[in-house]
């Protein structure tokens, strides 16, 4: 047992990919709003390609994130969610906290996410609105995964 552990106790936080429940991930990701649509196989790769954290309930996945990152200069959190039933519980806090203090994550220099609607969740943890956005660019190679689906393409 950690403290990282919440509620009952049985709320559990692991960065073991082989505790993942993929499929779950899949059918939470693939009705988001920032990966509706995704296939199974890149969701794979990014998970292969990333560092994971899986919350579960009595062995039940409830939750995921993904870090996207170099160890030490940069960090981009994203596909954070915990399903319905357990929100409002602070799971989500606790998922914050094991990320960030994670022993591999911790010394992560700079970090970076984008959020439609949990703001003030992560500002709790130093996330703030970027003070020189024009400084900050994107380069969007295809507008959703629907666009891409059919195409010759190797994700694996």
């Amino acid at each position: 047992m950690n403290n990282y552990e919440a509620l009952d106790k049985e709320i559990v936080f692991s960065a073991d990919k082989r505790a993942l429940q993929v499929f779950d991930i899949y059918d939470f990701l693939t009705k988001s709003y920032w990966a509706k649509g995704i296939t199974i196989d890149a969701v794979k790769k990014q998970i292969k390609n990333s560092f994971c954290v899986g919350v579960y309930h009595k062995k039940i996945q409830i939750g995921f994130a993904r870090v996207v990152t170099d160890y030490i200069g940069f960090g981009y959190l994203c596909d954070v969610f915990i399903i319905e039933k357990y929100r409002g519980k602070g799971v989500s806090k606790l998922l914050m906290e094991y990320i960030l203090n994670h022993p591999e994550l911790r010394f992560i220099k700079s970090w970076m996410l984008s959020t439609k609607d949990a703001h003030g969740l992560y500002r709790k943890y130093g996330f703030k609105s970027l003070e020189e956005p024009q400084r900050i660019m994107k380069f969007v190679k295809f507008k959703d995964w629907q666009s891409i689906k059919g195409s010759v393409i190797n994700i694996t």
